[in-house]
């Protein structure tokens, strides 16, 4: 059985908007850890500036660090964000959902019953709405 070169396509395009949407995910993952790490101040990994100078990393260049993994991570979210958009527009039908059906009217709504059960009728001078409140 020869499978069409159409068919071939979409198989791909579905797999290749699924790889990307996973690289998306983990990317967006990694960017959340990433900012959370961070210390407002701009001092990277929640090290102050004190203390013994014998660690591998100072305090300045984790920040370093961490503000470079950031606008690595952040630009690549935002390219698969584009490519995702992409990848959707071009799967997209030109018809309207509006379009594609009817829609029929709802049946009309009838209280349910109970057996047994009979409520009082109410006197045709009482108003529908509740006393209002003093």
């Amino acid at each position: 059985m020869r499978l069409d070169r159409r068919v071939i396509r979409q198989r791909a395009r579905g797999l290749m908007e699924n790889v990307i949407l996973t690289v998306h995910l983990i990317l967006a993952l990694l960017l959340i850890g990433v900012v959370l790490l961070q210390r407002s101040e701009g001092g990277g990994l929640g090290m102050g500036g004190g203390g013994g100078g014998g660690g591998v990393m100072t305090g300045r260049q984790a920040a370093n660090a961490l503000s470079k993994l950031t606008w690595i991570f952040a630009v690549g979210f935002i390219i698969t964000s584009i490519s995702l958009t992409l990848i959707a527009a071009r799967n997209a039908s030109t018809a309207s959902v509006v379009d594609t059906g009817t829609v029929e009217a709802p049946a009309p709504a009838t209280p349910p019953t109970l057996p047994g059960l009979t409520l009082p009728a109410l006197p045709s001078d009482s108003p529908a709405t509740p006393p209002p409140a003093n």
